[in-house]
């Protein structure tokens, strides 16, 4: 054999042998990260004495800080009563609404009460438990320009959004032609509609209706644009044990007409009592026995998918 043969040889050997080891490293690699989860247990919460709940600080009358720097609104009377109900300290963590699904993946809640509109898109990263209320998207505007509709829109008007909303993935999806101004935080984006950067703010109806009330010189020219969702809480995808008590807790809370008790602390001042109805969810069921056995059924299903992919992950592990 030449020493040119002898030589290419020793290449495709030293050429395998590298992309063997690389395999060998991805797939040890892969098997680290589906071992690894990034969420607490019911017990470890338990154990540690503290869950951490992310919630909105600037979003009244939902989830805001007060004159004297303390918590308030619906979605933290909800999550002073889980922790209660625990048996453990709540530790509320103020979140955007482009970081939800981050703050769950990376561990640094267990649970998202902050407003959750429960979708298609979020559902494939996060588990939401049984919903608490009923929300649409609505779109408001000043006085001296009332939007009404979203049909030939100006191409020279900008439509106000937050990023990281149900708003601004609709519009992207069923408007592509409006433009839209994003900001990253509830009150930026109230500052740019006082500040006439766009000609109106979408967001969800519960948003811009409290919004248009509390500020004369506004209206909400469109109430209900698309489909009427719902707002749940949300833990990281796999976290059975949590998502198990969650629903459960919400059930039992049902019973007790909880959530309508917390729309009259929290939201009546802002709504009235003529849209309670329309806007809570009590015990998890919207929408009658149908729609009960239907919220069951996926967030059974929610469940069983979470927990057939931990014994997949430590299966790989093993």
């Amino acid at each position: 054999m030449t020493q040119t043969k002898r030589t290419w040889k020793l290449v495709a050997v030293l050429v395998a042998a590298l992309a063997l080891a690389g395999a060998l490293l991805t797939g040890c690699s892969g098997n680290s990260n589906s071992s690894s989860a990034n969420y607490r247990t019911l017990d470890q919460i338990k154990d540690s004495g503290k869950i951490t709940i992310g919630v909105f600080s600037d979003k009244s009358p939902f989830g805001y800080v007060d004159e004297n720097g303390n918590y308030q609104g619906y979605d933290i009377e909800l999550a002073n009563r889980l922790g209660q109900d625990l048996g453990v300290d709540v530790e509320l963590v103020s979140t955007e609404a482009a970081n939800r699904v981050e703050y769950l993946q990376t561990g640094k809640v267990d649970v998202i009460l902050a407003n959750f509109t429960v979708t298609p898109e979020r559902a494939e990263e996060v588990d939401f438990a049984l919903p608490y209320m009923n929300v649409a998207l609505g779109v408001i505007s000043p006085d001296s320009n009332v939007i009404t509709t979203l049909d030939n829109w100006n191409a020279d008007d900008q439509m106000i959004v937050i990023s990281g909303t149900t708003a601004e993935t609709y519009l992207t999806k069923e408007y592509p032609d409006i433009p839209l101004q994003k900001y990253d935080s509830y009150a930026t984006a109230k500052n740019a509609l006082e500040n006439g950067n766009g000609v109106a703010w979408a967001n969800d109806n519960t948003e811009v209706i409290a919004f248009a009330k509390q500020n004369p010189g506004y209206t909400v020219g469109i109430p209900s644009l698309g489909s009427q969702d719902t707002i749940a809480p949300a833990v990281s995808q796999g976290n059975t044990t949590v998502l198990d008590w969650l629903n459960e807790e919400i059930k039992a809370l049902g019973e007790e007409n909880f959530f309508h008790k917390d729309y009259e602390e929290t939201l009546v001042d802002t709504y009235g009592l003529d849209y309670e109805d329309e806007l809570v969810v009590e015990g998890g069921v919207t929408g009658g026995a149908d729609a009960a056995s239907s919220e069951a059924a996926s967030s059974e299903a929610a469940s069983s998918e979470a927990a057939a992919s931990e014994v997949a992950s430590s299966a790989a592990a093993q």
